[in-house]
């Protein structure tokens, strides 16, 4: 299994209504760093299976990603969809919301 199928993997387990972040998903792999992270993600949008990648931001909540989507809204349309408010591209309450993989 490659590297990005592992973080497709991990990002499948976010549960919809939380958010994990690049770090985390790095770390729990063991492999890479945040940045190997997001570059998988961008790529995701190739498979038939969605990749639920709006569910993941940066350590700080913020949707460093929304410009790797269709329009730059569409990342917070889409975590917004499962009741998680964003303002001013980042997401609100993120501590509360934030999911960790080794959480599974």
């Amino acid at each position: 299994m490659s590297y990005y199928d592992k973080v497709y993997e991990v990002t499948l387990t976010i549960p919809p209504g939380r958010v994990s972040t690049y770090g985390a998903i790095a770390d729990y792999l063991a492999l890479g760093s945040a940045r190997m992270v997001g570059y998988a993600l961008n790529k995701c949008h190739r498979f038939e299976e969605p990749i639920p990648a709006h569910r993941v931001v940066n350590r700080n909540g913020e949707l460093t990603g929304r410009n790797m989507f269709a329009s730059p809204t569409r990342m917070q349309e889409l975590l917004e969809s499962e009741n998680i408010e964003v303002k001013n591209n980042r997401v609100v309450d993120f501590k509360t919301l934030f999911w960790h993989p080794q959480d599974m």
